[in-house]
């Protein structure tokens, strides 16, 4: 009983003392001590990670001037809650101020549609969405099985159907989200300029050269110190490991 109660009022204590450092690191932001709350907020992060962390370690690091910092922490904010429009907006306006102006491919408008839905919400809110989908769903089953009025089992048929789309287009969404956090695949430039090649090698043919704060892919992560990565407007080749942070 003595060790449980220990155990409750350290994590009390803990609790307490997190959420004082977060208001001490909120406090610094607002008086505009920028690098006081760079550092609470990255100590935090260390305790766990969030996007509101992300995001408010971001914001010091854009009002430090320091924009690849920023759109590291802005891009590790989205991944975790990717529905986020402060996120978006604020990524997108440091992404503005970088060197590098890539223009996406085109793409099929309804792969551009499924995935702004699939970006509406968190892995753990797609979740929520598809247990409460599947709670209602056989609520209206029993409604349609024993119902004696022929209205309410029309609704609780049809009401079935709908609640098992949306159940199962939550479960797809959710598992989608659960593979661009496990599978990450981002990246950003952080040195000054870095020259793409044609191959893993010093030696390799100079494709194009990126600028510090542009976003990558990796799409071949076989190799330690190379890696090849794609830009959003389909342009490939191979960077040196040490020229990128992932996300």
């Amino acid at each position: 009983m003595i060790s449980c109660l220990s155990f409750v009022i350290c994590h009390l204590s803990f609790s307490r003392a997190v959420a004082q450092t977060k208001e001490e690191a909120d406090s610094a932001y607002a008086h505009q001590h920028y690098q006081q709350a760079i550092s609470a907020y990255e100590s935090l992060l260390k305790e766990g990670v969030s996007a509101d962390l992300y995001y408010n370690l971001g914001n010091a690091y854009y009002r430090s001037e320091n924009i690849t910092r920023a759109i590291i922490n802005y891009e590790r904010a989205l991944l975790l809650s990717p529905g986020d429009g402060d996120i978006r907006h604020n990524l997108q306006l440091a992404r503005q101020k970088t060197i590098d102006k890539i223009t996406p491919q085109s793409e099929f408008f309804i792969v551009t549609w499924w995935r702004s839905m699939a970006n509406m919400m968190s892995v753990d809110s797609w979740a929520w969405v598809a247990l409460v989908a599947l709670a209602l769903g056989l609520v209206l089953m029993l409604l349609y099985l024993f119902s004696p009025r022929i209205a309410l089992q029309k609704t609780g048929f049809f009401g079935t159907l709908v609640m098992l789309a949306v159940f199962l287009l939550s479960t797809i969404f959710a598992w989608q989200q659960k593979q661009r956090l496990t599978r990450r695949t981002g990246a950003v430039v952080v040195v000054p300029a870095v020259t793409v090649r044609s191959t893993p090698a010093a030696n390799g043919t100079e494709l194009f050269v990126l600028h510090e704060g542009t976003r990558i892919d990796i799409t071949d992560d076989s190799m330690k110190d190379w890696k090849a990565v794609r830009l959003p407007d389909g342009k490939e080749g191979w960077m040196e490991t040490k020229e990128m942070e992932r996300l």
